[in-house]
């Protein structure tokens, strides 16, 4: 079993961190840190991966590979849904995706990089299972 809880700590001492998860290509939660917000982290990360895989298969249709990372910015804040995609594997069913919220204020460009080093970790150690 893949350890993500290490990791991604790493993700959440990131200045203006306020939630986490990593789903499986199916929207599951394998991990969740909602311990600095109310909001349902799990329940949005499903709806965004939802929203990531429609985008990824439009991606697909105009003849682009599969998105490999979305991003919300709003007034205060920014979501991430960054994918495994663009990484090892090709069977849907072995990607993995990152899910975080970050404040507005925060640093969003560190926490972009964390998030893809975090992916292709993943990936490695899921390619060795």
């Amino acid at each position: 079993m893949i350890d993500f809880e290490t990791p991604m700590k790493r993700l959440a001492s990131v200045s203006g961190y306020i939630g986490s998860a990593v789903l499986n290509y199916s929207g599951e939660t394998l991990y969740l840190d909602e311990n600095n917000t109310s909001v349902d982290i799990a329940y949005s990360a499903s709806i965004f991966n939802d929203a990531f895989r429609m985008v990824s298969d439009s991606s697909l249709d105009v003849g682009f590979s599969d998105a490999a990372f979305l991003e919300t910015r709003t007034a205060d804040g920014h979501i991430f849904l960054m994918s495994s995609t663009a990484y090892k594997s090709t069977d849907n069913y072995n990607k993995l995706n990152i899910f975080a919220i970050f404040r507005d204020d925060g640093n969003v460009a560190l926490a972009k990089m964390m998030m893809d080093r975090l992916a292709n970790s993943f990936m490695d150690k899921l390619s060795k299972i």
